[in-house]
């Protein structure tokens, strides 16, 4: 058997991760509060277990993927946390989108505790951790990097190192900001098309091969019907969420507020995204902004 692992965090992004490695031939140990995808994740060859110290305390590496900043804070400093189970030496790497002070906190005390620590968000959505194709945005020292790198390999195709310990989340702060304006414009041009009469998958075909490219129009198009395997043609569902792209364009106008940057479609893509979260759409997929420039918006 390879590598001993816990991974806490078995959600839409987790799970596939985690199955990724069991599939690579480690011994992986999930973890999450919902136990429907526990279950899942045992169904597929992974390790279950009721005691997460236990696991934490032989464990190899600790990887978690969790829904924000207070989550991380609370799972490696808490009162019992990552960093009070795990020995020394223990490769510690979060996945998650935080902010980057909060990576900076808990990278500072895994160091004064002899644990390696790498902030590693994700890029490429749902798809990219099923298919082990994820983009890596790293932030730590360039030992942890190569040590982390085989495992890291398993779950994606693409690995950066931003720099030091919070920088990856820096880097997925400024992408994902990028990612909510541009399915934002993409959602405002095709709803312009249909409005004038013309089909939304030649509007789309169109606009993805001439300047107005983009990822969204490729791969993740947010009109119903005109691709298939993304949210829209299944009602949005999967993916990632309105909630959480929220979550990181606070994130990005905060590093803004923070670092003195002009982040003006930032914000305004913040602020559209709110008000489809407080209509009622906060658990469907981020392209279901489409819908909220509709006919009724």
């Amino acid at each position: 058997m390879g590598t001993n692992i816990v991974f806490i965090g078995l959600g839409n992004m987790g799970l596939p991760m985690a199955q990724n490695l069991v599939r690579a031939g480690h011994a992986v140990t999930g973890f999450d509060l919902v136990q429907a995808s526990v279950r899942q994740f045992a169904a597929g060859g992974g390790l279950v277990s009721d005691d997460q110290a236990a696991a934490i305390g032989q464990a190899d590496i600790v990887i978690t993927m969790l829904p924000a900043s207070r989550h991380v804070l609370g799972a490696y400093l808490g009162d019992g946390g990552i960093l009070a189970q795990a020995r020394p030496g223990t490769l510690l790497i979060d996945c998650s989108t935080i902010s980057t002070e909060a990576a900076r906190q808990v990278g500072r005390a895994a160091q004064e505790q002899g644990m390696p620590m790498l902030d590693a968000p994700v890029s490429g959505g749902t798809a990219g951790a099923t298919n082990g194709t994820l983009t890596f945005m790293v932030g730590g020292e360039e030992a942890a990097l190569a040590a982390a790198r085989p495992y890291l390999d398993v779950m994606g195709k693409a690995i950066f190192h931003a720099g030091g310990s919070g920088c990856g989340q820096t880097v997925k702060i400024c992408n994902n900001m990028l990612l909510g304006i541009l399915m934002i414009g993409t959602s405002e041009a095709i709803r312009l098309g249909v409005a004038n009469g013309l089909d939304p998958k030649v509007v789309s075909d169109v606009m993805a091969k001439s300047s107005g490219r983009n990822w969204t129009l490729d791969v993740y198009n947010p009109c119903p019907g005109v691709a298939e395997n993304v949210p829209a043609s299944r009602g949005y569902t999967g993916g990632f969420g309105v909630d959480l792209m929220l979550k990181d364009l606070g994130l990005a106008v905060e590093s803004a507020l923070a670092s003195g940057a002009s982040v003006p479609l930032g914000a305004l893509s913040r602020n559209l995204y709110s008000l489809h979260s407080k209509a009622g759409s906060g658990a469907l997929d981020f392209s279901s902004i489409y819908q909220l420039l509709g006919d009724k918006a």
